[in-house]
C-alpha cells in the first residue's frame, strides 16, 4: 500500500499478512519487558471510531527500551507505519518490527499541538496528519470510549485485591534481598489487620515492625508524615531501571494494578508487569481532596489518631 495510506482498524484486520499504516487511540499498554532474547517489547490496545467496541492488540519489539512507544495516558493517539497484520489462533495483531515500522505518539486531548511527544528514528510527519490527529481528538471528545479509572484510598483496602492508587512517593529504597521498595502515602491509615498468633509464640516469634529486612534510617524517617499509613510496594518487574527513572520522590503519581497483600500483620503492595505509572500534574483534583482531607483531620481534635481507632482512647494526660 501507499506510504500515504491509512487505513482505519476495520479495514486494516482484513489486510492478513500486508504492512499497513494507522491511525488509533491507545486503550491499554504494558510495561517494557525483556523477550528472551537480547530485545524488549510491549503490547498495546488500540481502538478507532471504525473498531471502537473491540480492541486491536499492537506487539511493539526493539533493540532498547527508549526504542519502544512509551505511552504518557490513555486515551493518546499513536500513528503507526509498515505495521505488518498478522493472524494467531483466530486473533488479528499488528506486528511493529524496528527495522522498518514507525511510530509517533500525541496528546489525546483537544487542542493545537500537533507535535508528537515521542517518536522512532524512521518517522516521518506527513502533510495530512494533522487532520487525522484532529478529526480522532473530535470524536474522542464526544464519545465515552475511554473509561476514567477508580482510584482508592489507603483505607479503603479492606482485602487482598488490585487496585489502583494516587499517592504521594516519600522513599525509595534498595532492600538486603536485592529487591527495590517504593515508600507510598495518601493521609488515610489502612484498616487493621486480624492476628492469630498465639500470645506465647510472641516471646520467641514477634510480629513485624516493618516488612522490609532492614528499616529506613532514622533520617528518613523522620520524612516521613505523622499521620495516615506508609504503604511499602515492591517492585517486582524486569525493568525496574526504567520504573525508578520514572518515580519523582516528594511527588504525587498515579499508580495502576497494584496488587495489595498482607503479611505478618502489615499490608504491602507489589508493582508487577501488569501495574503502570503515570505523573499527576500539580492542579489534579485528587490531590487536593486527599491533601485536604488529611489537612483537616491534622487540625481536628482527633489529632493525629488513626482513623481506625474508635471508640477513641481518654487522653489521660489532659486536663480535668
Amino acid at each position: 500500500m501507499g506510504d500515504y495510506q491509512f487505513l482505519m482498524l476495520k479495514d486494516a484486520i482484513t489486510c492478513i499478512n500486508q504492512k499497513v499504516n494507522l491511525f488509533a487511540v491507545i486503550l491499554d499498554f504494558t510495561l517494557p519487558q525483556r523477550t528472551k532474547g537480547t530485545d524488549y517489547f510491549c503490547k498495546l490496545k488500540v481502538i478507532d471510531e471504525s473498531h471502537s467496541e473491540f480492541w486491536v492488540p499492537v506487539h511493539v519489539f526493539a533493540q532498547e527500551i527508549d526504542g519502544l512507544p512509551l505511552v504518557a495516558s490513555v486515551g493518546d493517539i499513536i500513528q503507526l507505519s509498515r505495521v505488518t497484520m498478522t493472524v494467531h489462533e483466530g486473533d488479528v495483531y499488528a506486528i511493529f518490527n524496528n527495522k522498518f515500522s514507525s511510530f509517533a505518539l500525541y496528546d489525546g486531548k483537544d487542542g493545537d499541538n500537533f507535535h508528537p511527544y515521542k517518536v522512532s528514528l524512521r518517522f516521518h510527519e506527513r502533510e495530512h496528519d494533522e487532520k487525522i490527529i484532529a478529526s480522532m481528538r473530535k470524536w474522542l471528545a464526544s464519545s465515552e470510549v475511554i473509561d476514567v479509572p477508580n482510584f482508592s484510598l489507603l483505607r479503603e483496602i479492606d482485602r487482598v485485591v488490585c487496585v489502583n492508587l494516587a499517592c504521594k512517593v516519600l522513599h525509595i529504597s534498595k532492600t538486603t534481598n536485592d529487591k527495590w521498595m517504593v515508600f507510598l502515602w495518601d493521609g488515610t491509615d489502612a484498616p487493621p489487620i486480624s492476628i492469630y498468633n498465639k500470645l506465647e509464640d510472641e516471646l520467641h516469634n514477634p510480629l513485624p515492625l516493618h516488612f522490609e529486612p532492614l528499616p529506613p534510617s532514622r533520617d528518613v524517617l523522620c520524612t516521613f508524615p505523622t499521620v495516615g499509613t506508609i504503604l511499602r510496594v515492591i517492585l517486582d518487574v524486569d525493568c525496574v531501571t526504567y520504573i525508578l527513572q520514572l518515580l519523582k520522590v516528594d511527588q504525587w503519581m498515579k499508580f495502576f494494578h497494584v496488587f495489595c497483600k498482607m503479611h505478618d500483620g502489615l499490608w504491602y503492595g507489589v508493582f508487577t508487569s501488569s501495574s503502570m505509572i503515570r505523573d499527576m500534574p500539580n492542579d489534579d483534583i485528587l490531590i487536593f481532596e486527599r491533601q485536604s482531607n488529611c489537612d483537616q483531620r491534622s487540625l481536628g481534635e482527633l489529632d493525629r489518631m488513626p482513623y481506625w481507632s474508635c471508640p477513641w482512647p481518654s487522653k489521660i494526660t489532659g486536663s480535668m
